[in-house]
Formats: C-alpha cells, structure tokens, sequence
C-alpha cells in the first residue's frame, strides 16, 4: 500500500470537503432533522460529495462508508467519512466543526485525517508515522493525575436513553479533574488530546465516522485509548475513553 498516496488523496479530499464548508458557513439554506436534535444541512451533503468525488478518482476501486449517503462497496481498502463532524455547530454559527477521514485495510485504520476550516488545522495520523499539526508533530499531554487534568466529552443525540448514567459519568468526571469541556465535534476532541489540549476525552453511543480518524491521530501522538471497561477499542464499539495513558486508569475507574 502506498501510504503518501493516500496521505496525498486524503488530505486533499479534506481541504476539498472543508472548501465546501467555508463557502456555505453562515448562509445555510435550510437545515433538516434526521432525529430530534441530529441535523444535516446541504454543506453536510455538498462536503460528503466532494470528498468522495476526490477519492473516487483516486481510487475508484475503494470503498466507503460516509455519515450521510452509507456504505459504497469496493476492495483495497475502505474509506471512513464525516463530511461535518459538528454539525449543530456550524448550524448556529460556531466555527468548531470539521471534516472527519479515515482510510482502513481490513478494519485496521492506517491513517486519520481531520481538518476544521474556520480554524485552519489540519490534524494526519498515518500508522507507525506520528501525528501531525499543520505539518509539525504533536504528542499526548503529560499531566499525570487526574486531578490535574481537564477533560472533554459529549453528549448523543439520543442523550435521554441513557440520561442517568451520562450525567453519572459526567459528575464524577467534573468533581475528580480541573475541568470538562463539550465541544461537539468528536473527531476534534480525539485530536485535541492527540495535541495536549485536553488530557482525556470519553464519550458513548458513537458511530465509526464519528471516531475512525481521530482515533489513529491521537493513537499516532501516543494515546491510549480502550472502552469503558478497558478492553481495546474499536470503531464500531459505540464506547470510547482515549488519555494521554497516565490518568488512562484513573479515569476507567470513575467511568466503571
């Protein structure tokens, strides 16, 4: 597999996905609701078409799963999108939302590429390289207990199937460390604490798009990243706790 070719494609079916997004930014159309608080906009659909166009000619043989048109089959290797991870986000105006890309062989991801437009950060992982920043290298935090820590997470959108645990977890988070944030872009949270913005970040009731790229940027920048009960983590566990592995423990305890 040629890993700078990908690397080439993704990044820029990414900057294509984002150009997209900028351009509509603060004119939407219209907006439609896919569930009672899950919105998708036309940047979402208009982002997705671009990004897959750019993959596409690249490698017509590949297949992809992306957030709004589903599974597109195909062999070689498989592509996971998010053409607006914060959707909400850009709705109301907020400049935290992002294109979300990963590329897998057999479910194994090998690269991540996430790029949030309105803040001009471009996060690559690809597997055994590193992690990067807008081309230079990033690592995981080294705040080695928790209650030093600050934390983000996020809230599903179907929140009140599992209200109780969910503010459970997010009480005890909040009394054990400095602080949580909510921002709303899961792949942006993964990333951040791939950059040592954040120590840690847990969040349940997710979908591959959501966490397949920023998964393997902050895997490559030194995070650990398990389920809740510490088994190991994969994209379609719908579960996710990701640290910079020295409060990694610390924080399953509060989340168990």
């Amino acid at each position: 597999m040629d890993m700078q070719r990908i690397k080439r494609v993704g990044i820029a079916a990414a900057c294509n996905g984002g150009k997209v997004l900028r351009e509509h930014f603060g004119g939407l159309r219209s907006i439609r609701k896919k569930g009672a608080i899950d919105l998708v906009t036309e940047a979402d659909i208009q982002s997705e078409a671009a990004v897959i166009d750019t993959i596409a000619k690249a490698f017509p043989d590949h297949a992809i799963l992306a957030e709004e048109s589903g599974a597109h089959a195909g062999n070689g290797g498989r592509w996971i999108i998010d053409p607006l991870d914060g959707t909400t986000n850009f709705a109301h105006n907020l400049p935290l939302f992002c294109v979300s890309i990963a590329f897998a062989v057999d479910d194994r991801i090998l690269a991540g590429f996430v790029l949030a437009p309105l803040l001009g950060e471009l996060f690559v992982g690809i597997k055994d390289q590193g992690a990067q920043l807008n081309g230079a290298p990033i690592c995981v935090s080294k705040t080695s207990k928790l209650d030093d820590s600050l934390l983000v997470t996020g809230f599903p959108y179907d929140h009140q199937t599992i209200f109780e645990p969910l503010i459970r977890r997010f009480s005890s988070c909040l009394t054990a460390t400095q602080g949580v944030r909510r921002l709303g872009s899961a792949a942006l949270d993964l990333c951040y604490v791939a950059s040592g913005r954040f120590d840690g970040f847990w969040e349940e009731h997710l979908k591959p798009w959501d966490t397949a790229a920023g998964f393997l940027v902050a895997s490559e920048a030194g995070a650990r990243t398990t389920v809740f009960s510490g088994a190991p983590y994969t994209i379609d566990a719908g579960e996710i706790v990701s640290t910079n592995g020295l409060i990694h423990d610390e924080l399953l305890n509060i989340l168990e």
